[in-house]
This record gives C-alpha cells, sequence and structure tokens, in this order.
C-alpha cells in the first residue's frame, strides 16, 4: 500500500534508468476509470512538465517511481477539466464522514499497486482522514519513508472507502464529497445532514441540496438555520425550490418564505400547486409569533358522528403522515368543533364505537391571532401534544403540536 504523499515529488526514471523528472501531481479520469490514476505529471524544473500514461509506469515506490519507455515517448502536459488532480483536488478538502455524521479534512490517499501486463497501475483505494495522514504529510521529506511508516502503525486509523468519494459536480471549485446519489446520505437524519450542511460553504450547500430528492431535501432544508435557508432557496430556481418547499409542512414552508425577499417569495409561490399555494398564503397572514403563524393546516378532521372503524379507514385510505396523528379533530355537522380524540384511544376502542364518546375532557382551543406566550400557557397548563385553532366561528383552520413550540422556543433562546 502506497500513499500520495509518497509519491508526490519522488523521482522518476525512464527506462535507460534516467532521470525525467519529479512527480509534481497524479490524475484520474473519472469519467473512464473511477479509481485509477490515469496520468502522472512530471516537472522539469523550467522545462514543459511531461506527462506519462499509466501503461507507462513500470514500478513505483515510496519516493521513486520508474517507467517502460524513454523520455520522447512521453506527452507534453496539457490542461484537461475532465481529470481530477490528487494534490489540487483532493488533499486538503472536505468530505462527509457518513459514519461519523461529521465533515472531515482529506489529510492523505492510500494508493493500491496492481501489476497489469508489465507495467504498474495505481488505483485510489482509500481516503485517510485520521491523525496517520497528517503525520506523513509534517514529516515528508524531513524523516526516511521507512522510519514514517513505523510510526504511523502506532496511530489510530481513520480512512473512508474511495467507493463512497467523488465529485459534486465538475465546477470551478472542484469540491469533493462523498457521492450525492448514495444512500447512506439520504438515510442520514434530516437534523444530522443539517449539522453537515452548516458546515460547509454556501457552494457545497446548494451542491447537496440539488442532488438529493425532493422529499430529502424539504426534510434536512426545514432543520436548517434560518439564515442559511433563506441562503439556500434564494439561490435555487423557483421551479426546483417550488418542488422541494411542497413536501414540506405548510407552517415550515410558510415560515421559510416568509424571510424570503418578496420577489422571490411570489416567484416560487407562483410555481406552487394552487391548494399548496393557497395554504401557504393562507398562513403568511398570520405572523410568526401567533398561533395561526404556528399551526400547521394539515390536520385530520372527522364527523363526531363517525365510527372509529370509519375513522381508521379514513386514515388508511388517504395514507395520513403518522406525524399528523397526535389528535383527530372531531366537528358537528355545522363544521364546528366538538372536541379531539387522541391517537392511543382511537386505536384502542372498540370499531363500532362513536367518535362523539371518545373525545378527550382536557379539550382546549385557540384563536389564531392569540400570542405564542398564550400558547405556551395552555400547553403547559394542560399537558398538550397538540392544540387545534380555530376561527372567530369555532371552525377549526389547523392545529399546533408539541414539536411546533419546542421549536419556537429554541428559536427564542
Amino acid at each position: 500500500m502506497l500513499h500520495a504523499t509518497e509519491v508526490l515529488g519522488a523521482e522518476a526514471y525512464d527506462s535507460n534508468d534516467h532521470f525525467v523528472g519529479r512527480v509534481k501531481e497524479l490524475f484520474i479520469e473519472p469519467a473512464d476509470q473511477p479509481n485509477r490514476i490515469s496520468r502522472v505529471l512530471l516537472g522539469r524544473g523550467q522545462y514543459r512538465p511531461l506527462v506519462a500514461r499509466y501503461d507507462q509506469v513500470s514500478d513505483v515506490a515510496p519516493g521513486r517511481l520508474k517507467l517502460t519507455t524513454d523520455e520522447s515517448a512521453l506527452e507534453l502536459y496539457h490542461p484537461n477539466e475532465a481529470w481530477l488532480a490528487l494534490r489540487k483536488d483532493l488533499l486538503d478538502q472536505q468530505i462527509i464522514d457518513t459514519a461519523g455524521r461529521k465533515v472531515v479534512r482529506v489529510n492523505d490517499i492510500e494508493l493500491s499497486d496492481h501489476r497489469t501486463n508489465g507495467n504498474v497501475e495505481m488505483r485510489i483505494a482509500q481516503v485517510d482522514v485520521g491523525l496517520p495522514g497528517a503525520v506523513r504529510r509534517l514529516l515528508q521529506g524531513i524523516v526516511p519513508p521507512e522510519v514514517i511508516r513505523r510510526i504511523q502503525k502506532k496511530l489510530p486509523q481513520r480512512t473512508i472507502r474511495w467507493e463512497f468519494v467523488n465529485l459534486i459536480e465538475p465546477d470551478p471549485l472542484r469540491r469533493v464529497k462523498l457521492r450525492m446519489s448514495s444512500q447512506k446520505l439520504a438515510s442520514m437524519h434530516p437534523a444530522d445532514l443539517a449539522d453537515i450542511m452548516e458546515e460547509l460553504s454556501p457552494a457545497e450547500r446548494q451542491s447537496i441540496i440539488t442532488s438529493l430528492d425532493e422529499e430529502t431535501a424539504a426534510e434536512a432544508l426545514a432543520e436548517l438555520d434560518k439564515r442559511l435557508q433563506t441562503q439556500v432557496v434564494e439561490k435555487l430556481d423557483p421551479e426546483k425550490a417550488a418542488d422541494i418547499i411542497e413536501e414540506m409542512r405548510p407552517d415550515e414552508a410558510a415560515d421559510l418564505l416568509a424571510n424570503l425577499t418578496p420577489e422571490a417569495r411570489g416567484d416560487i409561490i407562483e410555481e406552487m400547486p394552487g391548494r399548496d399555494a393557497q395554504e401557504v398564503r393562507d398562513l403568511l397572514r398570520f405572523e410568526h409569533d401567533t398561533a395561526g403563524g404556528m399551526m400547521n393546516t394539515e390536520v385530520v378532521t372527522v364527523s363526531d358522528d363517525a365510527t372509529r372503524g370509519e375513522v381508521v379507514d379514513y386514515i388508511r385510505f388517504h395514507e395520513i403522515p403518522l406525524d399528523q396523528l397526535d389528535n383527530v379533530i372531531l366537528i358537528n355537522r355545522d363544521a364546528v368543533l366538538t372536541g379531539t380524540v387522541r391517537l392511543p384511544k382511537l386505536l384502542l376502542s372498540d370499531p363500532e364505537q362513536k367518535m362523539l364518546e371518545l373525545i378527550s375532557d382536557s379539550h382546549v382551543s385557540i384563536q389564531p391571532d392569540a400570542t405564542d406566550r398564550e400558547v405556551f400557557e395552555l400547553f403547559d397548563k394542560y399537558n398538550l401534544r397538540s392544540l387545534t385553532v380555530v376561527d372567530s366561528e369555532n371552525h377549526p383552520i389547523g392545529a399546533i403540536t408539541v414539536d411546533d413550540v419546542v421549536s419556537h422556543m429554541h428559536a427564542l433562546l
């Protein structure tokens, strides 16, 4: 096993043992072979650098590289944007460690050597993000390679397999991250993904958001700091932003849109489907620190005359998300609130039992213009998990969950 730092700076000799130059850079071609070192850049002082192909390398060892040809068979160097440079594009760049759920820095790159048809191919095996790589970088050129290797064996290893590392996109920054399409990244908890995104640059955050599916992007976006939410969404195409925001809960979408410029907000709402757009417009009428500004309009509302079995069938048929099922809201024939039924009580009751018989004794409601302090007091007084919001005629228009309260209080701290 070799390391990039042991090859970079190595002396290169041709087939006649004539000195050709020093290794200045190692290139791969991701579109061809994602892990093979396809080109070796050889510096020659004031002369134009030469490039050796992967099939022109006969042997490689720490500090020394041997070629299968003489110098005349080598190409002159011409920059190529399709090549990924290990020193320039990988070393010291940040990547995401999905196991540790954090951003780490590339300290070195492990290379395996494979003998093929009389030559040696170098292939990237792992990325070193631990102390051994940092020590190699620090001691390179000062201490002999064999001494460095003895030292690094005593240090804890931290590596990420190369198969999990790839370019986000071939942009001028040439940033390197874990493969955005990997299931590991998409399956991370949104809060963990948001923590990682907050450690990255604006360009890197944009790359992650645009590479995720809309549902995952929406979940991660909802967990981001409000300031960063605004930065990310305002840089998205309005159509892409609308697709992501449609996957958010209406209250979360409204909070996000409220922080955008009027122009950006209008462009995004215009791209949203009519019903979703209207829900958001309705919520934007309320101030953020009111019950209306805190509520979610996606609630389960059923007739108090329905049976428990009918309500369960309704929930199954409409595939109601589980996070909306703290309470089921009941209304009479005039659409007036008559109470709520807690989910545990709904699940344990008889299928033929009327919903009116299952109403919670501690039911309370609140007007949308009530202050956040009034909301907090009701949650504390009645030990609520959900609070129904009603209009002036006592018609349910939404609900505030304990999660909404915790998030709102956290924002005030």
